[in-house]
């Protein structure tokens, strides 16, 4: 604009932001402009959605007959999905389209954060070797958090809206604070970036703890001396100029890979194996589903078999009036047993209510409301029906796993519910509500030896056995079986985390002994803090805690994302 001679300070450009009641001005903008042949921006036309038929409507009728030098430029946000676009077809059509991608890759993230500074703003503050250190281990640091959230949940819990700001932002801070203090305050510092600047994203606990890992791996005084190391064979460079430091990303940065985050390179592959599994997903779901021969029905011989199947395998309602008669004593156990066969009886009575109701319909007895739709077409493309997953458990498996599934919980269940005897190890991934049976170990040992229960916690020991070879459960507390673990895995022989093998994904874990002691009593020193999560979503369908042993730095174990899974 300025080296054709329009610029908004001559009037020939009309800036204008929308919002409420900025209509009429962009209407009055793109007026004059289309008679004396001026430029118009109109900024996030995403935020008035009811004006951009008018809006059509304008483009149209200002097309012909209009000053030649006339031109209009607009931006908008994307959807956050296919649903909610909101931009008419005909302005999309007629129009040039520039969308502005944000960087892929460690390389184009690490260059795009330096691109926010230049050779003035390493020479502005007085601790020259300080600062110039400080603000390339935080570029560093902004590529990888924000470039993290492509791995999925093992990269964040939740997705957050880094942005530059928060990057230009802490170096100002950084700035100031070296220029106030004598010495260089690396815990404020740390506190600043990773609690308030990043960490005011942030709304999950394990997220929060992975921003502070980081800070504290890559923002220490070592730094200085060019001991720390960013990422495998990347160090932190020494004191150089503004283009010095994009010739060394250049030169010194390691190919991409997850190593580059902290993270292991199997990470990749789960991230990428979900992504597929989405795609044949979605062209499983374009296909049409009747075949003429079917005379447009809308019902293959496919659900009607497998619906026969899942109402002849499902097992009946647990007998809750003859149970209450068994459990003489209402012991903690007894009663998550109790609760857990109270919860499965409501799914498949739920199941089985719709099944049939389903069934009756395809005979043509009732007629087919959405509901049953809903139900026949999850049947057809093998998901759990919304119907059942509200009175289920979080699960991630297909229909015809999360049966097979179902039913072993049952069966689980009906063995401990007929004596009420704790079985030798127990399948901690069975429960509706896992928390409930990992309180009742600690309410039982509470009983037992009259301890405080808030003053008590569960300590974690990794046997060295398999389920197979339990045959009694423990004096006290309980074994646990059936836990995955992911971005890790556990070596027996040397009893801690190890790096995990390529494409074991959740390598599974030994058997465990969950016993209930004071908290005073538990180990802290090399210990990793893993979260137990119900699903690989992680985030909402977090369980517990376990302490586990480990050689290495827990740091390492951080970045990486360990968890112990459920399923």
């Amino acid at each position: 604009g300025t080296r054709l001679g329009f610029t908004i300070d001559n009037g020939k450009i009309h800036n204008v932001s929308l919002g409420q009641g900025q209509e009429v001005v962009a209407e009055h903008a793109m007026e004059v402009a289309a008679a004396e042949g001026h430029w118009v921006i109109l900024q996030n036309i995403h935020l008035v959605a009811r004006w951009l038929s008018t809006l059509e409507k304008l483009v149209e009728h200002h097309s012909l007959e209009s000053h030649p030098e006339y031109r209009l430029f607009m931006s908008a946000e994307p959807a956050p999905s296919p649903e909610t676009h909101i931009i008419p077809q005909g302005l999309l059509d007629n129009s040039i389209k520039i969308t502005s991608e944000p960087p892929t890759g460690m390389r184009a993230n690490l260059h795009g954060a330096l691109d926010l500074f230049n050779q003035e703003t390493l020479e502005q503050c007085s601790k020259e070797s300080e600062f110039r250190c400080i603000l390339f281990a935080l570029c560093y640091f902004h590529a990888a958090v924000a470039e993290r959230r492509r791995f999925g949940t093992q990269g964040w819990n939740r997705s957050y809206p880094f942005n530059n700001g928060d990057l230009t932002v802490s170096v100002n801070v950084l700035q100031n604070y070296l220029e106030a203090n004598a010495k260089v305050p690396w815990d404020d510092l740390r506190y600043l970036f990773g609690e308030i600047m990043y960490g005011g994203h942030i709304t999950d606990d394990w997220d929060r703890r992975l921003c502070r890992t980081y800070l504290s791996e890559y923002v220490q005084p070592e730094m200085l001396d060019g001991e720390v190391s960013l990422a495998p064979g990347f160090m932190i460079p020494p004191r150089m100029d503004y283009e010095a430091y994009h010739q060394y990303i250049d030169d010194n940065l390691p190919g991409e890979s997850p190593h580059l985050y902290g993270l292991h390179p199997n990470a990749e592959m789960g991230f990428l194996t979900v992504t597929s599994d989405r795609l044949f997903r979605t062209v499983l779901e374009l296909q049409p589903k009747e075949s003429e021969a079917a005379g447009g029905s809308g019902v293959s011989r496919e659900e009607q078999a497998i619906l026969d199947e899942i109402i002849q395998q499902l097992p009946d309602p647990f007998n809750m009036e003859e149970m209450m008669g068994k459990a003489k004593e209402k012991t903690p156990y007894t009663v998550v047993a109790l609760q857990e066969c109270e919860r499965m009886n409501i799914l498949t009575n739920e199941m089985r209510r719709s099944l049939k109701e389903l069934d009756l319909g395809l005979q043509g007895e009732l007629t087919i409301t959405s509901e049953m739709e809903e139900l026949s077409n999850a049947l057809f493309y093998d998901n759990v029906p919304e119907s059942w997953t509200r009175y289920a458990y979080p699960s991630l498996l297909t229909l015809a796993n999360w049966y097979a599934d179902l039913l072993l919980r049952i069966r689980e269940l009906e063995v401990w519910s007929t004596d009420f005897v704790l079985p030798a190890t127990v399948w901690l991934a069975g429960f509706f509500n896992p928390q409930s049976f990992l309180t009742a170990i600690m309410q039982s040992t509470a009983r037992k030896k009259q301890w405080p229960l808030d003053k008590m916690c569960l300590a974690a020991d990794v046997t060295k056995k398999t389920r197979e070879e339990i045959t009694f459960p423990p004096r006290e507390g309980s074994y646990v079986h059936g836990l995955f673990m992911e971005g890790a895995r556990w070596d027996v022989p040397s009893g801690s985390i190890a790096d995990a093998r390529m494409k074991e994904l959740t390598p599974e874990m030994p058997v465990i002994l969950l016993r209930a002691i004071p908290v005073d009593r538990m180990d802290t020193i090399n210990v990793y803090e893993c979260p137990v999560y119900k699903t690989r979503t992680r985030g909402p369908t977090y369980v517990w805690t376990f302490n586990l042993k480990t050689k290495e730095k827990a740091a390492k174990w951080v970045l990486a994302g360990v968890a112990l899974l459920l399923e």
